[in-house]
């Protein structure tokens, strides 16, 4: 058994997708649609722009699902690959899972690319430059993290709070919340043995309570959005568990904004189906690295460039 995993915010960098757009008019096709879509040259930036706008959230998560989505329109259209007769589930982290409901017919790409733009600018208004944070604890375990977390909110000043946003592998957590609260479970995880414990380079501090306002934006949008069957089952974040129903899809979608990405217990979810093999579609081979620290076991391969397109379509019709 096989699942397609599609990359979320780190990911990016300038270049991104240029050596698709130059090689494929499939991907030229995606990236034409999404900057239609966003009023934008997107793919420009992305491309020849400069790091600091492109890692602005906003333009971070369309910007990412585009080149999936290019990568998974050229195995499509070049490959002849029909997604439902070659893997058995999809899964993307955070933005990623947006790419996944794309890939799989849930969303189409200008209606994906518009909802990532509007999720981006949602979690940036939700809270103050300055306020929030985020910080990787790298060598400790979830319920560590976790008390970790519980203990720096009552330690930190009144009304903060700080919580794990990200289970992405053994030994490497993701907190987020807000900036004294964070900093305070910095020092306590370093207390506890913590390999390294270092703030983010990010925005704002995503996936956790404070991002309730842009919660609720995208329940109003998603409220009012078509969204379809998948072809193939989407692992959700939040659940760590398959769904297939459009209604349970929103809902969870609306959850993920503050809910914890649940990724290790995602792909072990997918393990224990029966997945031997894991294929990140995208920029980067950051889930790729993650899957291989979650269980070695599962094979993973990582196609993004014109010859990794070509490996993977000489795999999958071998």
């Amino acid at each position: 058994m096989r699942a397609f995993i599609f990359p979320g915010q780190g990911s990016q960098y300038i270049g991104m997708g240029k050596e698709l757009h130059d090689t494929y008019a499939e991907a030229r096709e995606i990236f034409e649609e999404v900057d239609e879509a966003l009023g934008q040259n997107l793919s420009k930036l992305m491309m020849e722009g400069e790091a600091d706008d492109l890692n602005l959230t906003e333009n971070t998560q369309p910007a990412l699902m585009a080149v999936s989505l290019a990568v998974m329109r050229v195995l499509e259209r070049q490959g002849g690959i029909v997604l439902r007769d070659t893997v058995d589930f999809a899964a993307g982290h955070s933005l990623g899972e947006y790419s996944a409901l794309t890939a799989v017919r849930s969303f189409n790409v200008p209606q994906a690319a518009s909802l990532l733009r509007l999720r981006g600018q949602a979690m940036q208004r939700a809270v103050p430059v300055g306020k929030g944070s985020m910080a990787a604890i790298l060598g400790l375990e979830i319920d560590e993290v976790r008390e970790i977390a519980l203990n720096a909110s009552s330690r930190a000043g009144p009304g903060e709070t700080c919580e794990s946003a990200n289970d992405n592998s053994p030994g490497q957590i993701v907190v987020s919340g807000h900036k004294g609260a964070v900093a305070k479970a910095i020092e306590l995880a370093t207390e506890k043995g913590a390999k390294r414990a270092i703030e983010l380079p990010v925005s704002a501090p995503f996936h956790s309570k404070l991002m309730k306002p842009a919660e609720e934006e995208m329940r109003e949008r998603l409220d009012a959005e078509q969204i379809d069957i998948p072809s193939v089952p989407i692992v959700a974040n939040v659940t760590a568990e398959a769904v297939e129903d459009p209604e349970e899809i929103r809902k969870l979608l609306v959850q993920q904004v503050t809910g914890t990405v649940r990724w290790r217990e995602s792909v072990l979810w997918m393990k224990e189906q029966g997945v031997t093999e894991m294929i990140e579609l995208g920029a980067g081979k950051v889930l790729t690295g993650l899957v291989r620290r979650i269980d070695r076991d599962i094979a993973t391969l990582n196609a993004e460039t014109p010859a990794q397109i070509d490996e993977l379509l000489t795999k999958l019709k071998g």
